[in-house]
């Protein structure tokens, strides 16, 4: 008895733990720490006796200390318990709090997250040594200095739709300047009649950056000079599609007059072209100087501005905050569903109201309008829905843990609509719900904005998808190339819908078919030239991409 009274009476010793470590867990984490010794003491065999603990203090400590251990790595050794509250598609959930905030930034300077990288899932496709490569021929730098010292030649540009399918354009009035010679004034973004987007260029793309990359390629203006101010606009026409350089030539550059040449509203004596409509006007089989330009254009060039990009890598530092994430583009809106012929497959009320606005106006739909709704859906032209999408990303192993980034406009049905999605994978995120109170204020009802924000949380992400195609998708997937090919999944539509469908098909048979449909579509290097017409911003290997033993 005195022997244990002594025992008592000794002086208590204490595990260190770091303080952030400490405050990441919840207490009842911390109580099931601080009771399990305990529990131990009193059922395990290891412990032989009430007071055989006071009597060998080194083995007791030793096995708290254990139990800390495995507490810690059961928790992944940083703070990936402490997950973001779910979002929900409404007002007023979903957001990230200044407190949720503070654990966000904190997060970062805690250890490498091994655990989640461990995942099938998240492994990234092997580049194959592809690097970019844009080294220039001796003749495209030596036509350079007269390109770049002449001033007789000057080309305007009037780029339109949404802010992805005016970067295309921006790209091809670069090339098309190059072409001709000319120098291009900062190009024009026409209002968009959908968005009222007023947004010039400057406030989109960083200008002064744009400049000072394209400074041995193209001169670039602010401005036409006094001297070269167009009056008289002519009768705008349309032009050819995936016309050659041969082509432009031929046309303009013997014809610096006012006429009407095609898609050209008016040019001058003085050597002044206005252009409109160059979505996909330009071809996409060009010399390699000129896919190179293309390639340096998009990847390079066109950066976005100083307060989109701050305002777009903190939304993607908070996504990396607590692991490896995943982007999807949901495209999902209403006139997707219109302008493709497709239905959303939530209820008749929905069907209904696509089919209405399809009657009242035909002219959206861009889709093959002799086949109907079902013929499209199996030949892989109908955006995948949610349920669509999760069933997908399940298939190709994607955890329920996983956190997702969802970009894209209002889906139709709102937040009905995303059920599926959010059920299966409850860390779901956008802007909104990211972004602290007033974050998003200085570019409310401006799309471009939005459009471009989507764009750089998408593009940071460890793995992208969209559910179907369009420019964004497009962009990003060059981009992730570009950057040494991230894991990008394009969804085999029209070979795994039908599996889709059958209901007699068991998950795992299903899953393994799935992911062997997907084996070659995670984004692995392709060559452009394999089909024809692929655009080198969205294949840029190998024109722009090169083996590590090349000189780049």
């Amino acid at each position: 008895m005195g022997k244990s009274n002594k025992c008592k009476a000794k002086k208590q010793s204490y595990i260190s733990v770091p303080s952030q470590i400490i405050t990441s867990l919840s207490s009842s984490s911390l109580q099931s720490l601080l009771l399990s010794p305990k529990k131990a003491h009193l059922n395990s065999s290891f412990f032989v006796g009430h007071n055989y603990s006071c009597r060998r203090p080194r083995v007791c400590l030793s096995a708290l200390f254990l139990f800390v251990l495995v507490g810690l790595l059961r928790l992944g050794w940083n703070v990936n318990t402490l997950v973001l509250c779910s979002q929900s598609f409404g007002s007023n959930t979903g957001k990230v709090g200044e407190r949720d905030h503070q654990v966000l930034v904190t997060s970062q300077l805690q250890s490498p997250r091994p655990l989640h990288l461990e995942s099938e899932f998240w492994k990234q496709p092997d580049g194959m040594g592809y690097r970019p490569c844009l080294e220039l021929s001796a003749k495209y730098r030596k036509a350079s200095e007269a390109i770049l010292n002449g001033r007789s030649k000057y080309l305007l540009v009037v780029v339109s739709g949404g802010m992805n399918q005016q970067r295309n354009q921006i790209v091809d009035a670069v090339v098309i300047a190059r072409i001709l010679g000319a120098a291009l004034v900062v190009p024009v973004l026409q209002v968009n009649i959908i968005w009222g987007d007023e947004s010039e260029f400057s406030d989109i793309f960083d200008l002064g950056h744009f400049k000072r990359v394209l400074a041995d390629d193209v001169r670039i203006l602010s401005s036409l000079p006094s001297t070269h101010v167009m009056t008289r606009p002519v009768e705008e026409k349309l032009t050819p599609l995936h016309v050659s350089p041969q082509w432009i030539r031929s046309r303009y550059l013997k014809r610096m007059h006012i006429d009407t040449i095609l898609f050209v509203q008016k040019i001058n004596k003085e050597g002044v072209l206005l252009l409109r409509g160059l979505d996909s006007r330009l071809s996409k089989d060009l010399p390699p100087d000129l896919q190179k330009l293309r390639c340096k254009v998009a990847f390079q060039a066109l950066r976005f501005a100083p307060p989109i990009l701050e305002l777009g890598n903190k939304l993607a530092r908070r996504m990396q905050s607590k692991g490896p994430y995943l982007a999807l583009h949901l495209r999902i809106e209403k006139d997707v569903w219109v302008r493709t012929g497709c239905l959303p497959g939530l209820s008749k009320e929905y069907d209904e109201i696509v089919h209405n606005e399809r009657r009242r106006h035909p002219e959206f739909l861009t889709a093959k309008s002799n086949l109907s709704y079902h013929e499209r859906k199996l030949v892989g032209l109908c955006p995948l829905n949610a349920f669509e999408v999760t069933r997908l990303l399940k298939a190709l192993g994607a955890p329920r843990s996983a956190r997702i980034y969802w970009a894209g406009g209002q889906p139709l049905g709102g937040k009905e609509a995303l059920s599926p999605l959010t059920r299966e994978f409850p860390h779901f995120y956008n802007k909104e719900g990211l972004a602290l109170p007033g974050e998003l204020e200085p570019f409310a009802n401006k799309a471009s904005f939005m459009a471009a924000i989507d764009y750089i949380v998408s593009e940071k992400s460890d793995v992208f998808m969209a559910s179907h195609g369009g420019n964004m998708g497009h962009a990003i997937q060059g981009q992730r190339a570009y950057a040494g090919h991230k894991k990008y999944i394009t969804p085999n539509k029209r070979h795994m819908l039908p599996y889709f469908v059958n209901s007699s098909l068991p998950e795992a048979e299903f899953n393994r078919i799935i992911k062997e449909l997907h084996q070659e579509s995670l984004g692995q290097p392709e060559l452009r030239s394999s089909k024809a017409g692929r655009d080198v911003t969205k294949y840029p290997v190998p024109e722009c991409m090169c083996k590590r033993n090349k000189t780049t």
